[in-house]
């Protein structure tokens, strides 16, 4: 088994992702990143190119050699989540599910080497955390008009990944962050907080019922083994790619760490709940799921629904401190409202998007 030494650097000190503030989306990287990536995984610069894909938790980039695609660098804020520990601990999981037959992953790339996570530091001597996975070509299923077809293949990887996550064993030194309720709606959650959305009072106050009856559901849930474990947390639309031949590829472990396993079907519908084609997402997901791991019981129905219900509000809390374009046009300022309107239908009936 791979051990955390085997794949880590280094480590430094936070820093902030406004360092690319200034980059839009095929704008080159800057040339410490550029010079940084060439000597860590032993690439000649006359033939390569990195340009920005976009700036969310961490800066992404498409690596061309003689202009073709052939890799993503993604970039870490310092400290994020816990520094370079945390992000070679992604990277072992991530390695250790390609174990799982009939799914489909990305390929982290060793450096020279032979780690899987190196730092290269900015002109002012700030390390910054930096992996590289191969190219995967293909369309977004973001980018699809119907990606329905596709979520009882996502329903039913989410059950395998739980399966495997139950009984894996993480080496030692393996860290990654829990996705409890405070991290996604407490008081100093991780990606912010929703109350700073633009909301009238009385569509606050919808959230905040919605958000606490919800929350009533979640808290009595016990974390066991079964209820409980490494998940990927961001299994949606923009981390799952359709190759040409209709093969689905799942990207971005960078959100994976531990919480109910059914906040995977929550963070599936990330952003898109109050689109009136979700229930038709949301109950394909589930059939998928049920295909691999059997029939949920209506204990686990309203669990799933209730983390939907808070998934919504961690994600418009999300909004408030992200670039817009890190979401496809007009989607993050559909967030505010689409909230509200899911806060309303969930205290109308917690189910609705399962009906």
């Amino acid at each position: 088994m791979l051990q955390i030494s085997t794949i880590l650097d280094s480590d430094d000190e936070p820093a902030s992702l406004d360092a690319f503030s200034g980059l839009t989306k095929g704008s080159s990287a800057p040339f410490w990143l550029f010079q940084g990536v060439c000597a860590a995984w032993g690439i000649e610069k006359s033939r390569a190119g990195i340009q920005l894909i976009t700036v969310s938790e961490n800066a992404t980039f498409v690596l061309k050699l003689d202009g073709k695609e052939e890799g993503v660098v993604r970039v870490s804020q310092p400290g994020y989540v816990g520094g370079p520990q945390a992000v070679a601990s992604e990277i072992l999981w991530l390695n250790a599910l390609h174990d799982i037959d009939g799914v489909r992953l990305i390929n982290p790339v060793p450096t020279v080497r032979g780690t899987f996570v190196t730092t290269i530091h900015d002109t002012s001597g700030i390390g910054w955390t930096v992996v590289s996975t191969k190219f995967v070509s293909g369309e977004v299923l973001e980018d699809l008009d119907n990606p329905a077809p596709y979520y009882e293949t996502i329903g039913s990887w989410a059950a395998l990944f739980h399966e495997q996550s139950r009984h894996w064993k993480p080496p030692y030194g393996f860290q990654r962050f829990n996705w409890d309720l405070s991290n996604m709606v407490g008081p100093s959650p991780r990606w912010g907080r929703w109350e700073s959305a633009d909301l009238s009072d009385g569509e606050r106050e919808t959230c905040e019922k919605a958000l606490w009856k919800a929350m009533d559901v979640v808290m009595k849930v016990p974390r066991t083994n079964e209820t409980w474990g490494l998940i990927h947390a961001d299994l949606r639309p923009s981390n799952v790619i359709r190759a040409e031949d209709g093969e689905l590829t799942i990207i971005d472990f960078d959100d994976a760490g531990y919480s109910w396993y059914l906040y995977d079907y929550a963070s599936s519908l990330s952003f898109i709940e109050h689109e009136s084609y979700a229930p038709e997402l949301a109950q394909a997901w589930v059939r998928g799921y049920e295909r691999q791991a059997g029939k949920f019981s209506d204990d686990e129905l309203e669990t799933m629904s209730a983390l939907s219900m808070i998934r919504r509000l961690q994600m418009l809390g999300w909004t408030t401190n992200h670039r817009e374009d890190a979401l496809p046009d007009g989607l993050a300022a559909a967030q505010a409202p689409g909230s509200v309107e899911c806060a309303r239908r969930y205290l109308d009936d917690p189910l609705w998007l399962l009906r």
